[in-house]
């Protein structure tokens, strides 16, 4: 078995130093592992130094790693191992990079003689938003370098070698740093004899067809090659051809989706099982046969369902320059009228989905209209539209939320002025910029995560030294009046500013800096902190947090949006 493992300094997150501590100095431990707070400075050299939910990256590479599992009980090796008696345990595991390089996505090749791994462009000399695919034998006597065998054309990810020797693998194609908003395809090359680089062949066109690469890596089945595709809300399960050349997403076949979201494939002969979710489930095992049947063998959200869950309707509109636009509408039970709420995903690089949300459900079922939009700068509707943001953040965007959230509240059981707008992220940025160019459309907002000030997040965000050039621009006028602090002093409606202390992709001045902002101006603010977690706390943060956010929020909006307050007369 290969895996990939971090592979800290001595002296760092816990490891002995090989000598013992100096008495008095942080508590260290007899084997000399320096507590946290007493652990050597680190000396920063690049921008790329750290990552959200991960923390500095320089002083613990991902390295490669190999564990025979031939003593394992059952254990099919497949690569060359030998098994061992009943009960055995596993070989300790042996690595096999060298931690100047870090490494990702082993892919064993067929023969079970190398494995192809990601790395960073050139060695990671410099900083870096390209990767390539290398390879690493799988016998090194000593940890090793990987041999450059396939050059991408921007960032590569997740690789899978089939038995003719063809990498597949997802990546994106760009120059530079200008990464955001670029579809993901699937491309392939043949691997190459060492000491020669493959240029790869991109298969599926850069427009149309967008690959969810955290549904798993590409799964060769047949004359195709499965993967998951971002479609309108869907993600779908389609076969590309192996001899594709940017074929574009009318011509991929469907095996899976519709409106649901696939979450996971895998392979097995002539049998596919698929984890899929719809809008009433958080994701079941499908099993798909050769002959089209499809099989489900598990319920896990039965007990969901059996609380209540409230459909999804779809919305269509167009924005004042006559651009479509896409999103549904989640309602409360009860004819209303109801109080709404215009809820704005992160990214903006991301697509709400035709699958459960467990946000849109604990709204509506506290008595909210909940209105989920894909605006332009969302992915799944072609790259075109995710790229209409650059350089236009709350413009076109903010257009097309408020044509949507008109479209919802033309809808029966909707209240026109009880509205709220809340959001995360890059949702934050979007939150705090429609409260002030548009607070009249609102009694209240809560923004989390956001993106306030982008001079500061140009410097203290992980991602901040390359992404806000690309959404923004440079230019420091430019990004000031891009900013929903610059116009702080326009909101007056209440605001909740919501953020986690160990943040590294917003930072928590972002929060700070608005706050302070909102308040010396007069306006009705608070700030909710939470301690210990990074910016995906309402994905994977710790469940007690999420549940208290969930209070906090709904503890926000029956303050300021109460379901039972009586609309106006006539």
């Amino acid at each position: 078995m290969a895996f990939t493992a971090p592979v800290p300094e001595p002296g760092r997150y816990g490891t002995g130093t090989g000598a013992a501590d100096v008495v008095g100095e942080g508590g260290g431990t007899d084997d000399g592992a320096p507590a946290p707070e007493a652990e050597a400075p680190r000396r920063i050299t690049r921008l790329d130094h750290s990552r959200d939910g991960v923390g500095y990256l320089r002083d613990r590479p991902s390295c490669l790693f190999v564990v025979d599992l031939g003593g394992v009980p059952g254990a099919d090796h497949g690569s060359g191992g030998s098994s061992g008696p009943d009960g055995a345990v596993p070989d300790d595991p042996v690595r096999l990079t060298d931690r100047a390089v870090s490494v990702e996505d082993p892919a064993w090749t067929p023969d079970g003689r190398r494995l192809v791994v990601v790395v960073p462009r050139d060695g990671d000399r410099t900083e870096t938003l390209h990767r390539d695919l290398g390879a690493v034998p799988a016998d090194a006597a000593a940890p090793v370098l990987p041999e450059p065998v396939v050059r991408g054309a921007g960032d590569v990810a997740r690789p899978v070698v089939s038995d003719d020797g063809t990498v597949y693998f997802y990546g994106t194609e760009f120059r530079g740093f200008a990464a955001v908003a670029r579809n993901t395809g699937l491309w392939a090359a043949t691997l190459p004899d060492p000491g020669t680089v493959a240029t790869p062949r991109r298969l599926t066109d850069a427009e149309t067809v967008d690959c969810a690469r955290d549904a798993g890596p590409p799964a060769p089945y047949g004359d195709g090659v499965l993967v998951a595709l971002l479609h309108r809300g869907a993600v779908e399960l389609r076969s590309v051809p192996r001899d594709g050349d940017r074929v574009d997403l009318t011509g991929l076949t469907v095996l899976s989706g519709g409106r649901a979201a696939v979450r996971g494939f895998a392979v097995d002969g002539t049998r596919i099982a698929v984890v899929r979710a719809g809008p009433a489930d958080t994701g079941e095992v499908t099993v798909l046969g050769s002959d089209g049947t499809e099989t489900t063998p598990t319920d896990f959200s039965a007990p969901l369902r059996a609380a209540g869950v409230r459909p999804a309707e779809e919305l269509s509109t167009h924005a004042p320059d006559g651009y479509p636009v896409h999103g549904w509408l989640v309602r409360p039970d009860g004819p209303g009228p109801h109080p709404v709420l215009l809820v704005v995903h992160g990214g903006p690089f991301a697509q709400y989905e035709w699958s459960l949300f467990d946000e849109a459900q604990v709204y509506a079922s506290a008595g909210y209209a909940v209105v989920l939009g894909n605006p332009r700068g969302s992915a799944g509707y072609g790259q075109r539209h995710a790229r209409a943001v650059l350089g236009r953040f709350g413009t076109v965007d903010a257009d097309d939320l408020l044509a949507l959230l008109d479209a919802a509240l033309a809808r029966p059981g909707t209240d026109a002025d009880r509205v709220g707008v809340m959001g995360g992220s890059y949702g934050g940025f979007m939150t705090g910029w429609l409260a002030a160019h548009h607070g009249q459309r609102f009694r209240a907002a809560w923004s989390e995560r956001a993106v306030n000030a982008w001079d500061s997040f140009t410097g203290s965000s992980d991602i901040g030294w390359w992404f806000a050039d690309e959404y923004v621009g440079a230019d420091p006028e430019r990004q000031r009046a891009a900013s929903p602090l610059t116009h702080a002093d326009r909101i007056t409606l209440p605001f909740a500013v919501v953020h986690s202390e160990q943040d590294l992709r917003c930072p928590i001045e972002q929060a700070q800096r608005m706050f302070v902002a909102l308040r010396r101006n007069g306006t009705e603010a608070e700030l909710l902190v939470f301690p210990g977690e990074g910016h995906e706390l309402t994905r994977s943060g710790r469940p007690r947090h999420r549940v208290q956010r969930f209070e906090a929020v709904l503890d926000w909006w029956h303050r300021h949006l109460p379901v039972g307050e009586e609309p106006p007369a006539g």
